[in-house]
Parts: C-alpha cells; structure tokens; sequence
C-alpha cells in the first residue's frame, strides 16, 4: 500500500543541507547539470536517495510550474525529512546564489553597467554547453535505457523542445499516459492526479492575481508569483515570460539591462530562475530582490509538498510507475533538447565550439574534475579571447 521509505536515512537532515548549500554554491550549469549532479551524488556516489525517489523527484519538477531544478531539491530533502527536510533543502539550495546575484545587483547599479560581463558569457556560456551535454548524456543512459517506447518519448519531446524552444506541459502528461497504458492497463487512474493538483489551482490564483493594483513591490510579488506559478519548464523557459512583463508591459528594465540579468544568471552557479533577484533588485533595492525571489518561489515550494504525500505513497503503484517512466523520459528529452537551445545561442564561433568540446572530452576522460574549475578556467578564457574575436570579427 504505502512505499514511503521505511528504512532510517543513512545520513542526517544537516548533511542534505550542507550538500545543497555547496551546489548552490557551485553548481554551474543550469537545471540539467544540476539535476545531473544531485543524481551523481545523492544516488550513485553517496546512495542517500533511491532511484526511484530521484524519478519520482524528476517527474514531480517536469509536472508542476515553476523551477526544476529547485523543485527537484525541494522534493529530495522531502523523501526522509518532510516538510522540513523540503524547507530547509530548498533554502540551502537557494540563498548562495541569491545572494550573488544581489551583490552583482549592486554592482550593476552602482558602476554603471558591468561591462566585462558579455566577456565572461561569452566563455562560460560556451562550457555550460559541455557541463550540461554531459549531464543530459547521463541521465539519458540511466533513466531511458534500452526500453524502445521510452526512446520514441525521448526523441519525440527533444525534437519538440528544440524546435519550438519550449517545453509543451500537455506532452508530459501525454507520455506519462502513453507509458501507463502500454505497461499497466489502468484500473483507477483515470483523473491525472498530479496534473489536476496543479491545473485546479490555476484558476483560483489566476483570480488572485487579476485586477490588483498595488504599489510597485505588491506589482513586483504578484508579477513574480505569476512567474513561478504558470511558467513550465526549466532554467530558460522563463526568460520569455519575464521579458513579456519587465521590459514590455511594466518597464522596469530596457533591453540592455534585461540580457544583462540574463547573462547574470548564466555564469552565476545555482537555479538559472535566481536571475529574478537581480531584476528585483534593479528595480526596488534589497527589498524587490527579496520580494522576487519569494514570488517566484513560493508557488514552487507549495507545488512540490502538496502533492509530495501522494507520490510517496502511490509511486510504486504499477500504474504510477509506468506513468512516472514516460514522464521521466518526456523530461530528459526535453531537458536534451534545451541543451540544443542554448548550443545555438552559446557557441557562436569557432572557439566557443573549440570550447565546448573541450570540456565534453576533459569531463569524459577526467571523471572527477570538477565543474566549477572548468567555468573558472572558461571566465578568464572569455576575458582574454573575447575582446580579440569581438576587435577582429572572427
């Protein structure tokens, strides 16, 4: 009946903790790599978390709106520490780099720019294209296998993803359908649960939402709380519907600063969606850095604990299970096709493409190196080549 897990941690909720204060210190590479480094530690290096509650874990973040990576955090610190196991987890995992992106908030604000900045992407970018095509290799090779119907998902959503540059929630439910009722004929999963958790909130916060006029950081939280509760998908998939609403519809930012939060989010480590820190704080100070990020979020945190209960007690179900496959490789597809996204975006010439694989072969030949080293090494590179690509048009 119930699979929550019965057998003691063989760690303690302190551990967890400074685990993720770690990656949210280092962690570069977006929600690909990071989702890949807490599978490479938590399951295979350390085995403080099952495979299946790392699937289970997985699915939830592609289901519900909002941040993936930090969804997935959320729910790894729920699976033997509860709710606050999930609330602590989640803030280890996002005060480092909140607070990074607030100091280069006040940086930007107070120097007029950072002008070393597009220099700096232009390096890391390209290494962030090698750190998460090696971590989407892994996860493909774990979790899609050899099963013929997973891989018909997998490519499917990675072809999708990478030609309409989104991810489309409705085709991870569909995949979880496909798998359930090719592996396990249904008997009671007829409503989508986990879908109809997420989709019956929809309206009522959509009504919260409406209408409001408040002062600008009541305008920043509820804007930012739209952000984190009816944006799908992970890292980048944000960044079209905050540019919808800061540089286009509020003007808070122009079009300089608003690339300029990007690229700040891209080679600060941590969730991608910590970007809303810095616009936060361009627009309000401390206090709209803060009001941000908690918009933003919230929505998740609440997204991953109510129905946290259900997934652990239903996961194993044969039904559920099937259901959490096709999903699960609906998400790596997806997440396979977003790396497509930003090579397009990041390897712009021929060393940044140098650079890419560069890093795909030191990650492969070098097991241990680790990643923060290489974006080290891939900032100063930045620093020194592009000023000369950028002088001589190469």
């Amino acid at each position: 009946m119930s699979t929550v897990t019965h057998a003691a941690p063989t760690y303690t909720l302190g551990q967890l903790v400074r685990y993720m204060l770690r990656l949210g210190t280092i962690g570069f590479g977006g929600p690909v790599a990071l989702a890949g480094y807490m599978r490479r530690d938590l399951v295979e290096r350390w085995g403080w978390i099952s495979e299946e509650d790392y699937k289970e874990g997985l699915t939830l973040a592609q289901l519900a709106p909002g941040p993936m990576a930090a969804q997935l955090a959320i729910y790894l610190g729920y699976v033997h520490f509860r709710l606050l196991g999930a609330t602590v987890v989640g803030l280890a995992f996002v005060i480092p780099s909140f607070l990074m992106v607030v100091a280069l908030g006040w940086a930007y604000a107070h120097f007029g720019g950072l002008s070393w900045m597009q220099a700096v992407f232009y390096g890391v970018g390209a290494a962030v294209v090698g750190i998460i095509a090696m971590s989407a290799y892994k996860l493909t090779t774990k979790t899609v296998g050899s099963d013929k119907l997973l891989w018909t998902i997998f490519l499917t959503l990675a072809a999708v993803t990478f030609v309409t540059e989104s991810e489309i929630a409705w085709l991870f439910i569909a995949a979880g359908i496909i798998g359930w009722l090719r592996r396990a004929p249904p008997k009671w999963l007829s409503k989508g649960s986990a879908n109809g958790l997420a989709v019956g909130y929809l309206p009522a916060m959509s009504g919260m939402l409406s209408g409001l006029d408040l002062p600008l950081l009541g305008q920043i939280g509820l804007f930012f709380a739209k952000a984190g509760a009816f944006v799908f998908g992970s890292g980048l998939a944000i960044v079209p519907f905050l540019y919808g609403g800061v540089v286009t519809e509020h003007h808070w930012l122009n079009e300089r600063q608003f690339v300029d939060a990007v690229a700040v989010a891209m080679i600060t480590p941590g969730p991608v969606v910590i970007t809303v820190g810095f616009i936060g704080y361009l627009v309000a100070g401390l206090a709209g850095a803060c009001v941000a990020a908690l918009g933003t979020f919230l929505p998740c945190y609440l997204f991953t604990v109510l129905p946290a209960p259900y997934f652990k007690k239903y996961g194993k179900l044969p039904a559920v299970k099937a259901f959490v496959d096709g999903i699960t490789a609906a998400a790596v597809g997806a997440i396979t096709g977003s790396v497509l996204v930003i090579a397009k975006r990041s390897l712009v010439d021929i060393p940044t493409i140098a650079l890419a694989l560069a890093t795909v072969l030191l990650l492969w030949h070098f097991k241990k190196l680790q990643e923060p080293v290489i974006v080290i090494e891939a900032a100063l590179f930045g620093l020194v080549v592009y000023p000369l690509v950028h002088s001589h048009g190469i």
